[in-house]
């Protein structure tokens, strides 16, 4: 059993992960365990204080280093205790690294457990992510209230991959971004089901013929088309120019 840490300010947010879809059946079969922890318990005083002013001035509050710290320490011990070696620590920040499906393929193939914290306010104190985050992890180039989305969004995407998640395994493998071209994953092929006319469009009729060579064929050559269109950053080559193998037509 693959098991999640989190760090957070709202615990109970991550009753989505756990008792929902298919996140909370992973969970229900005890093929991941997602344990959230309240920061605040960690504090030093009777006010469960986990954050103050910056230094230098400025706007908004910083989280401070010493409960983050005793929560990290903690939270190893009971990784310890369970029977887990202590895994990776990774912040979820605005600043660090984007999220992608290799990032994610490497949590569900990695380490049997992970420490995810969830930032909050202005930011953390340098000196808890210089002392005790391995990774920083951001979901892209915006801001959120705070990392409690984003590391929710992480564990969907990963729990999802865990082997047995999924009804069907072939469904993690024929999805976006798993299916590979010269910068990286490409995105999945259009799909259709019942009726077979809506609005006056008609399924394409290659998909009705029963032909599975034709139709691999033509799923492929949509999804390059659909990869060169909406995101061609992905058929990139390294160096940077476009892949003529990906000016794919349906």
């Amino acid at each position: 059993m693959t098991r999640f840490d989190v760090v957070t300010l709202f615990p109970e947010m991550f009753d989505a992960v756990t008792r929902f879809g298919i996140t909370g059946r992973a969970c229900e079969r005890k093929l991941a365990a997602v344990v959230a922890h309240q920061l605040r318990d960690y504090a030093y005083d009777t006010y469960k204080t986990i954050d103050d002013r910056p230094y230098g001035g400025g706007p908004g509050m910083v989280m401070m280093a010493g409960p983050l710290t005793e929560a990290v320490v903690a939270v190893k011990a009971q990784q310890q205790a369970a029977g887990y070696g202590p895994g990776p620590v990774i912040l979820m920040s605005p600043s660090g690294q984007r999220i992608d499906q290799s990032m994610i393929d490497r949590l569900a193939q990695g380490p049997a457990c992970w420490t995810l914290v969830c930032g909050r306010y202005e930011g953390v104190d340098q000196r808890f992510i210089d002392q005790q985050v391995d990774e920083c992890w951001s979901l892209g180039d915006f801001v959120l209230s705070g990392g409690e989305i984003a590391a929710m969004a992480i564990l969907d995407a990963v729990i999802r991959k865990l082997p047995g998640a999924l009804g069907e395994p072939e469904s993690a493998i024929q999805e976006s971004f798993s299916q590979q071209g010269p910068g990286g994953g490409i995105l999945d092929w259009p799909h259709y089901t019942r009726p077979e006319v809506f609005a006056g469009e008609a399924v394409p009729d290659v998909l009705l013929s029963g032909h599975h060579e034709r139709i691999a064929d033509w799923r492929k050559r949509a999804a390059l088309a659909a990869t060169q269109k909406l995101r061609p950053d992905l058929l990139a080559t390294p160096s940077g120019k476009p892949d003529p193998g990906g000016k794919a037509s349906t």
